[in-house]
């Protein structure tokens, strides 16, 4: 049956993105709010459908940053970006340049003040995300930069460097980082088909001041999100992190 169930999940996961895309594209030219308002109903209707169809359930724990801050999410799956659309109120994320270029996801990506950048470029990806920051603080003030410090999606308890890139945004603008964790992959896996039940957590954790220098705020981001990732998992039921296997 969860074949059954998953499988119905995620053809209405892809189904629904261009439905809610190009019915929702008054709202989102009009203003950014209105593109906000377009992505937290996508958000919701996903999530509803996840609960109904695959008894999976999601719970927001810490206190969500509502002022101009980075966040240093854990990045398990799609769905931990939809969790946090619906945590924080002007979420703009950094992304990879080729979804700038997607249908629907691109334009939806760039009207909430989101920051291509290219993956390999080093030095320049880094000066380039400052830049978009910098630009967005400017142009539409307060805002909550969610950026994924491991660079890509990674399974719960498996293993992957921080990049400094983080602590670099941080040290440019002066905002503080809120270390989010999370352990929506033990539910909803990278290149996985099956949907399971549970309660998926996102915990946005004690935030770190600026002016440190980079390896203590690396050590601390990496030890801190890492702890709360592994608790999650071990309420869970998976302290190894390696669920259905």
């Amino acid at each position: 049956m969860i074949y059954v169930r998953s499988g119905i999940f995620n053809v209405l996961v892809y189904l629904l993105i261009p439905i809610f895309g190009i019915f929702g594209l008054p709202f989102a030219i009009h203003s950014r709010e209105g593109t906000y308002g377009v992505m937290r109903a996508y958000s919701r209707t996903i999530l509803w459908l996840m609960k109904v169809l695959c008894g999976t359930e999601y719970e927001i724990r810490g206190t969500a940053p509502d002022g101009e801050v980075v966040l240093g999410a854990k990045h398990q799956s799609f769905i931990d970006m939809v969790i946090i659309i619906l945590a924080v109120p002007r979420p703009r994320y950094v992304f990879k340049r080729e979804l700038l270029y997607a249908p629907i996801f691109g334009y939806y990506g760039a009207r909430i003040g989101g920051i291509p950048v290219s993956r390999g470029k080093k030095g320049a990806a880094v000066r380039s995300m400052i830049d978009g920051i910098l630009s967005q603080q400017k142009k539409d003030g307060l805002g909550q930069t969610v950026i994924f410090p491991q660079g890509t999606r990674v399974a719960p308890a498996a293993k992957a460097p921080y990049k400094i890139g983080v602590w670099k945004i941080v040290d440019t603008i002066q905002v503080p980082c809120v270390p989010t964790a999370t352990n929506a992959g033990l539910f909803w896996g990278r290149k996985t088909f099956l949907r399971y039940p549970g309660k998926m957590i996102m915990e946005f954790l004690e935030p770190i001041p600026p002016g440190m220098e980079s390896a203590p705020f690396m050590q601390l981001l990496e030890e801190r999100t890492e702890a709360a990732c592994h608790a999650q998992n071990v309420e869970a039921g998976f302290p190894e992190g390696r669920p259905h296997q």
